[in-house]
């Protein structure tokens, strides 16, 4: 458990004369996040910054898709700790000539493709006729007669002969075909206009053939396939052409992407500025730890820049204030799955090194078994080693995965299951199905403690951030922690012998928080100094006091009976590895073959399917039990300033 790192409010005024450098060295550091400070400066000023970086944004755009066309991948940023900004019509002029070197080979090389695939196509509607004893021009362009050589559905043959009845025409089938036959469609010329409404109307679809050819058709055929190797040898000379344009650019292209990246960063953090009458005020946060050395560099670039420094005290912290978060390493995986849920304030107890102890444990007693957690730690460790690129989008969840399968691995030993057989192995603790009621107490009381550690941390907080009203009488505050506990005492006495006090020393208790929880709003605000007390009526606010009341005593107790599923997902894991055994039987009762196949796909099923359904209730109940009781979230990320803006898309000036 721990907080976000510690922060310090920087503010600078820096002269004009050192802006680019103090940007620079701003940027170069990599620990400034800058804040928005042009609530007082020059709005034109900052519109003209604004418009620079959005020119740089457009040339950058400009760059990738040149460096696209010539296939160009962009390299990594590289390590430089300077930068400065690009002369916008020097790089205007550098890449208007190589986007007019890029778009005239380009257009050349898109010319051939197509007149390669217009021969191709062709070739494809010859083919059928190839050993037709007849000139292609006598059937495509006869002088006297009208002539349709084409491919129609052989369901419409029938229909396109019956709608000619009436006029004479010949219908000649040149190429079997079972789906669409080549025919020759021959008339009347003073018939065109109905022998063409017929064929269209049959989907008679012509042959289309090149108008320079003559011959027969395999003389058309031969004559095209000369084509096709000449047009393939001038496309190979194309791409020639193109790959040296590659190598003669793509260095300039690298540099020019570098450059115009890091201007359109360094023009929209000055458009951020406040500009005064000779000097910029810059306004931003630095982590506490980073600030002597930030301080010592930005007045060695600059003497004349003036800095006050403000630490930021937790109990006082605004809403704005960035967060730093500080996992790393495995540590750093379970950060993710608390900022899915919401990002941490600066105020407030950053909940990953809670997340990291408690979700492993409830995915391990609920899926319980040696076998399965070792195949889910080594499907963790594939997926965090990136070995396998399909997986790579999947790699942040290895370490998160590898964990729970080894604690699933531990809870494996303690039930005595592995692979679903619990015959093997001597249980350390119990076995889930063999002892339902005692599993499913101890999930119970895994979540009561869980729960008062919520809440316990939710006090802890309110401690913190000064909010008395919060810490004593909130319904997850000091009242709440008594109330529930209460409950549980007059939950014990009523169902069992073990309560060792009169229920009357509980009764006093219960009755004293449920009223403090009622009345929270009211206490608080007595507290606080806020007047009046009750805003909207007193009716009004006793029937809200009652309704807050009843929503906290079902809360408690539907928190509490959801850790049941912790327990009733371990006994059905283990009532499902039993079904497997069971139709592995029924598949293969000598065991041969088939036997094993069902037992290795069952397996599978339930190291993935029952594996995900796990994943998902652990995770709703950090987020929907736990973290509601005491984290709110709400924080800003901290984003500082950076030489190596690679992350960012040119929109994001």
């Amino acid at each position: 458990m721990f907080y976000p790192q510690a922060m310090t409010e920087v503010e600078m005024v820096v002269p004009a004369k050192d802006l680019l450098t103090i940007t620079d060295a701003l940027a170069g550091q990599g620990v400034f996040h800058q804040a928005d400070g042009r609530y007082l400066g020059s709005k034109a000023e900052a519109g003209s910054w604004q418009e620079t970086a959005m020119t740089y944004s457009t040339l950058e755009r400009q760059i990738l898709v040149a460096m696209q066309a010539l296939g160009v991948v962009p390299d990594p940023p590289p390590q430089t700790e300077h930068a400065s900004l690009i002369d916008i019509e020097m790089v205007r002029l550098l890449l208007n000539q190589i986007e007019e070197d890029v778009q005239t080979a380009n257009e050349k090389l898109v010319g051939r493709k197509k007149r390669l695939e217009q021969l191709r196509s062709y070739l494809r509607q010859l083919e059928p006729i190839a050993d037709l004893d007849l000139d292609i021009r006598a059937l495509t362009k006869p002088e006297h007669i009208f002539s349709r050589l084409g491919v129609i559905p052989i369901a419409n043959l029938e229909r396109l002969q019956t709608s000619l009845a009436r006029i004479p025409f010949v219908l000649l089938t040149l190429r079997q075909d079972t789906q669409k036959p080549v025919v020759w469609l021959a008339g009347a010329k003073q018939d065109a206009d109905i022998l063409d409404r017929a064929a269209r109307s049959a989907y008679l679809d012509p042959l289309k053939i090149p108008p320079i050819h003559h011959g027969t058709p395999a003389d058309v055929i031969a004559s095209i396939h000369i084509a096709i190797e000449r047009q393939q040898q001038r496309l190979v000379e194309q791409e020639a052409v193109i790959s040296s344009l590659r190598e003669l650019h793509a260095q300039q292209l690298q540099l020019l992407l570098w450059r115009v990246r890091v201007s359109r960063m360094l023009a929209g953090a000055i458009s951020r500025f406040d500009k005064l009458r000779y000097t910029y005020l810059i306004v931003g946060w630095v982590p506490s730890d980073k600030l002597a050395r930030f301080t010592q560099l930005i007045r060695k670039t600059s003497k004349e820049t003036l800095i006050d420094t403000t630490p930021i005290k937790r109990e006082t912290a605004k809403q704005d204030v960035p967060i730093a978060l500080q996992g790393s390493g495995m540590l750093g995986a379970f950060q993710g799955l608390v900022t899915n849920y919401a990002q941490p304030r600066y105020e407030e107890i950053d909940p990953t090194l809670l997340m990291a102890l408690t979700f492993p444990i409830l995915f391990g007693a609920m899926f319980g078994d040696v076998g399965h957690g070792l195949v889910l730690a080594l499907l963790g460790w594939l997926l965090a080693s990136r070995k396998v690129q399909a997986l790579h989008n999947l790699a942040s969840l290895g370490s998160v995965i590898s964990i729970c399968g080894i604690s699933a691995t531990v809870f494996g030993f303690l039930y005595g299951s592995i692979f679903g057989n619990e015959h093997i192995l001597p249980a350390l603790w119990f076995n889930p199905m063999e002892n339902i009621m005692q599993i499913l107490i101890a999930a119970v009381g895994a979540g009561v403690v869980l729960l008062s550690l919520g809440l316990l941390l939710n006090m802890f907080n309110a401690w913190l951030a000064r909010d008395w009203g919060r810490l004593v009488f909130d319904k997850n505050g000091l009242a709440g922690l008594v109330l529930y506990w209460s409950l549980l005492g007059l939950a014990v006495g009523l169902f069992t012998d073990m309560l060792t006090v009169p229920p009357v020393v509980l009764i006093i208790p219960t009755a004293i928080a449920s009223l403090s929880v009622m009345l929270s709003e009211m206490l608080k605000h007595l507290i606080e100094g806020h007047r009046p007390l009750v805003e909207d009526g007193i009716g009004t606010y006793a029937i809200q006091a009652f309704f807050e009341l009843f929503e906290t005593l079902i809360g408690f107790l539907s928190n509490s009976l959801s850790y049941v599923r912790v327990g009733a997902f371990a006994v059905a894991h283990g009532g499902l590895s039993a079904v497997i055994f069971i139709l592995a039987e029924m598949a293969s009762p000598s065991r041969g073959i088939g036997y094993w196949t069902v037992l290795a796909l069952g397996n599978l099923f339930i190291v993935g399917f029952e594996g995900l359904v796990v994943g998902i209730q652990t995770m709703r109940l950090e987020y929907y039990e736990f973290f509601c009781k005491f984290f709110t979230g709400g924080g800003k990320p901290y984003q500082p300033l950076t030489l190596h803006p690679s992350a960012k898309g040119p929109n994001e000036a």
